[in-house]
């Protein structure tokens, strides 16, 4: 198993711990139903196109806010209130990754998306969940990058 920062790594021994795909899929709705949206003081509708996600159909959005730590804490909009999937990604990288320090968060591969949701995920889906993660790894970067300079 790799090795995950944070609380990530318990909330990934968790689903890896399901075999049921029912089960999974309920920890999932669980998750979904912890989505918090990006709260108006990070950013307010209409949000800048340079923070969606690539190929999202649920038309996500991200922010990070580099804390005071170094830690980041990050933020999300789901525009598609059908958006169930993106908004379980969202809780569980928002839970999982913030507070934690950029070089960690840059570390997280995007194969995370298949271990949550099973290697049945339809294409789309995976394109645009795959997207949020990178999306997140590529904010850690820059955060990274602005502390080295």
């Amino acid at each position: 198993m790799a090795d995950y920062p944070g609380k990530l790594g318990e909330i990934i021994e968790d689903f890896e711990e399901l075999l049921d795909r029912r089960e999974r899929t309920e920890l999932l709705i669980y998750y979904a139903d912890q989505f918090v949206e990006v709260p108006d003081a990070i950013a307010s509708r209409p949000f800048e196109e340079n923070h969606r996600v690539p190929a999202c159909e649920s038309e996500a959005f991200v922010w990070s806010d580099p804390q005071k730590d170094g830690t980041l804490k990050l933020y999300f909009a789901v525009e598609n209130p059908q958006g169930l999937s993106a908004k379980a990604m969202a809780a569980i990288l928002d839970q999982g990754l913030s507070d934690q320090p950029p070089a960690e968060i840059a570390k997280v591969s995007s194969d995370i998306v298949f271990t949550l949701f099973g290697n049945d995920i339809s294409m789309g889906k995976g394109t645009g969940l795959t997207g949020m993660v990178s999306m997140v790894k590529a904010l850690a970067e820059q955060s990274l990058n602005a502390q080295q300079n």
